[in-house]
């Protein structure tokens, strides 16, 4: 890694109006990892899925992941991961062979911290669950299991392959393989979802004691077959109703909202999300793959790959798609537009450290926030009040340039 420069070295944006100095330290610095196959799409996804072949390219796509990596090792040498997430897709598709190839190739490239945190998302089906152990002998020490409905009917309206008794399964076969920190995906507001039906879910997720729980409403996404074809979504009184009674449950047995749609257990937030949201630094490999990377001049960059696995994986075009340097304009909700998900906020001295900026490029924006009610008034802290959680994008548009 190049020398930090001194402190009296100053970085100026495109479009910027005050100036950013380097930064004192840098952020710390996870990797996300993306296999972009399915058995089936989702009719509600609007991720970069794609509906598996019988015979999956994983040599190829391991090779081309490291290829990957190998292009991005400059921005980040001499840093050490503090988290590795495979998302998807379906990461579980791949065969643990596959993925410790994988695993092996990136350690041989960036140090893992002591105690990293690797997650792999993976799908309730039997296949994926005989596959546990294997992945808990890699090192990967945390899953995040797909689970979204345990009622049959529902997961038949959100087209999921797996069924009520499956869901319950998969849990246990964590726990047997070795894993005790997973976490459980879970949607509400469903097609033809009532207040009972929610809380069934909810109650059921909880009995099989996961350390994490994801809670989301599903939302009708542009490009996928739920927005062109739209299902009959409860009421907004009943999923304010289920909302309510939703986080009163959670709380009521220990877990914590720490994030607009996360509850943990104490001291089992995910720490690879957590640093996302607290505008950390992320390595994005694979097709479609976002990153973001802080350099020790103050320059903070942007980057996307290649999104179809065809091109991906074609050696005569470039892994990566695009870049861009984010403008201190850009800046307060580039980090704000995460930070303020988080139920608690940030430090305010946050601010100043992951961007460069001063915390006055926040004054007008925030004053308004205040003013309007959707912002905490604590200096010491950038949180976002009750009402603010609940009209976040009213909340950010403050902080628009």
């Amino acid at each position: 890694m190049t020398d930090t420069p001194s402190a009296s070295s100053l970085i100026i944006g495109g479009g910027a109006s005050s100036p950013r100095a380097p930064l004192p330290t840098l952020p710390p610095l996870a990797l996300y990892i993306h296999i972009p196959w399915c058995v089936r799409k989702c009719p509600y996804c609007d991720f970069n899925s794609h509906t598996a072949s019988p015979v999956l390219p994983e040599q190829e796509y391991v090779d081309a992941l490291l290829a990957d990596l190998d292009e991005d090792l400059h921005a980040v040498y001499g840093r050490e991961l503090s988290s590795i997430f495979f998302g998807g897709g379906t990461p579980s598709l791949f065969s643990a062979d596959a993925l410790g190839r994988l695993l092996e190739g990136v350690e041989q490239r960036i140090a893992f911290a002591a105690d990293i945190e690797i997650t792999l998302e993976a799908n309730p089906g039997t296949f994926e669950q005989e596959k546990f152990v294997a992945y808990r002998k890699l090192g990967i020490n945390r899953l995040s299991i797909g689970i979204q409905s345990f009622q049959q009917e529902k997961l038949k309206a959100l087209g999921r392959i797996h069924n009520g008794d499956e869901a319950v399964r998969a849990a246990g076969m964590a726990r047997r393989a070795g894993f005790d920190n997973f976490n459980l995906d879970l949607m509400h507001g469903l097609p033809d979802q009532s207040l009972d039906d929610a809380l069934s879910d909810l109650r059921q997720a909880i009995e099989l004691k996961p350390t994490h729980i994801s809670w989301y409403q599903l939302t009708l996404e542009p490009n996928t077959v739920f927005w062109n074809q739209p299902p009959v979504l409860p009421e907004d009184d009943t999923l304010w109703d289920i909302q309510e009674a939703g986080q009163a449950l959670l709380a009521e047995h220990g877990y914590a909202q720490y994030e607009v749609s996360a509850y943990a257990l104490p001291g089992r937030p995910a720490r690879h999300n957590l640093n996302y949201w607290s505008f950390g630094d992320f390595i994005g490999i694979g097709a479609g793959a976002h990153g973001k990377l802080s350099h020790p001049d103050g320059r903070i960059v942007r980057t996307w790959k290649t999104r179809l696995p065809k091109d991906y994986l074609n050696p005569a075009k470039n892994f990566q798609a695009g870049e861009k340097a984010l403008t201190n304009d850009e800046m307060p909700f580039e980090f704000l537009m995460n930070a303020l998900r988080l139920t608690a906020g940030v430090e305010s001295r946050l601010y100043p450290q992951r961007t460069g900026l001063s915390l006055e490029s926040l004054a007008e924006g925030r004053a308004a926030a205040e003013q309007s009610g959707l912002l905490q008034v604590e200096p010491s802290r950038l949180a976002a009040t009750e009402r603010g959680q609940l009209f976040l994008n009213d909340l950010l548009q403050q902080f628009l340039n």
